[in-house]
């Protein structure tokens, strides 16, 4: 195995278990390294630090394993066992609950790969080269873990891999096949498009915000902004909603809310879809129609150089919503932009609170699940920010 040494002072974060070595931190490189390839991480004063994946980047050395032994051969099993051990003792794999996420990249200290179960199907996706080539033994390894059941591997990379990779990856079954694709969410029925949808066809990081949502849907009016495949327009139904107007840019997402609807609450008259752009839909609706507003965007900011325009837009989707929420209403409000924190966000809306002149009232603060846990070593795994809000 080929090593990579480090520049004087640079190990001080791998000996505290951040999983990343940056390109910057690097004194030398081996000759004809390839991505994806394993390597041992050495400090400057020549101590094995770990093991881990190689690809070229600014995140240069993604670590499976920390200190000086060599990586086991059964290391994926072990890593997914632990993993569906967590998963049971959230209980989460129950009868009405068949879908959740079973391995978080580094929160599961899996670097580089998610994995979502719907069901008997597992979705894997890889974000780095050294996954993408170890695909085949997890897949098999899925397979065996004891009591999950798992029949089929989804493979569906191509748009999570690094393009300058050139690893050409292909959406497809590892091992399996397509043999249904509904699955159960606390006892809702839910479509998952994992061949054509966005992620692995299903936001399951919103579950339990849903189950929130829930709650303070009976009577009210409820507006789902960015609607997608209509988990919260579910919800809120199963809440007792007098009406639910879901509203989503794309057709097909429109489209996968009504079946999703319809799975549900065949023939319900309290809800409405609307294909259409949303900060348009926010413009030209009249005041004090709903009084129960989600909001649900996709990023803003992927990347830190979008920081400041994302920002912007989040200030200016809340401060819409500040201005036509009903009096006594409850919006919920989401950012699942890595690169912005729980603070920007907050700072983003609270902005919004002002210049609406509103008096608003923090109710809940919100973040991802427990399937989607965050390595105490690795805070950059909290993404998901959200904020409920009473607004009179």
């Amino acid at each position: 195995m080929k090593s990579i040494i480090l520049k004087p002072k640079k190990e001080e974060s791998i000996l505290r278990h951040h999983p990343w070595v940056f390109s910057g931190a690097i004194a030398s490189l081996p000759d004809n390294l390839e991505e994806g390839e394993l390597v041992r991480v050495i400090s400057s004063d020549n101590r094995i630090l770990g093991i881990g994946h190689f690809q070229i980047g600014s995140i240069a050395v993604r670590l499976l394993q920390f200190g000086d032994a060599d990586l086991p051969e059964d290391f994926f099993r072990k890593r997914l066992e632990s993993a569906f051990r967590l998963r049971k003792t959230l209980e989460l794999i129950r009868p009405d609950n068949n879908c959740y996420r079973l391995v978080h990249g580094e929160g599961d200290f899996l670097p580089g790969l998610v994995i979502d179960i719907y069901g008997d199907t597992a979705v894997v996706q890889a974000h780095s080269p050294g996954m993408h080539f170890e695909r085949m033994k997890i897949a098999d390894a899925l397979t065996q873990l004891p009591e999950a059941r798992i029949r089929n591997v989804y493979y569906k990379s191509e748009t999570t891999l690094p393009f300058k990779a050139r690893l050409d990856p292909q959406n497809d079954y590892l091992i399996g096949h397509f043999d249904g694709n509904i699955a159960i969410e606390n006892g809702l029925r839910f479509n998952i498009d994992w061949l054509r949808g966005q992620k692995t066809g299903f936001f399951v990081d919103q579950r339990e915000n849903r189950a929130l949502l829930e709650k303070y849907a009976k009577d009210r009016n409820v507006l789902n902004m960015f609607c997608y495949t209509g988990g919260f327009s579910v919800y809120a139904l199963r809440g007792g909603a007098k009406t639910v107007d879901s509203v989503d840019s794309s057709a097909k997402a429109a489209a996968l809310t009504d079946a999703n609807v319809e799975l549900n609450f065949s023939d319900d008259k309290r809800h409405h879809t609307y294909a259409t752009d949303a900060f348009k839909y926010l413009a030209e609706m009249e005041n004090d129609k709903y009084d129960l507003i989600i909001l649900d965007p996709p990023a803003f900011a992927k990347h830190r150089s979008a920081l400041k325009n994302g920002l912007i837009g989040y200030r200016k989707l809340n401060a819409k919503a500040f201005e036509k929420i009903k009096s006594g209403g409850v919006l919920f409000t989401f950012s699942c932009s890595q690169v912005v924190t729980r603070e920007m966000f907050r700072l983003a809306v609270f902005t919004a609170a002002s210049q609406s002149g509103r008096k608003v009232r923090i109710l809940h603060q919100l973040t991802q699940p427990a399937d989607h846990p965050i390595d105490i070593s690795h805070p950059e795994g909290e993404y998901l920010k959200g904020l409920v809000l009473y607004v009179e």
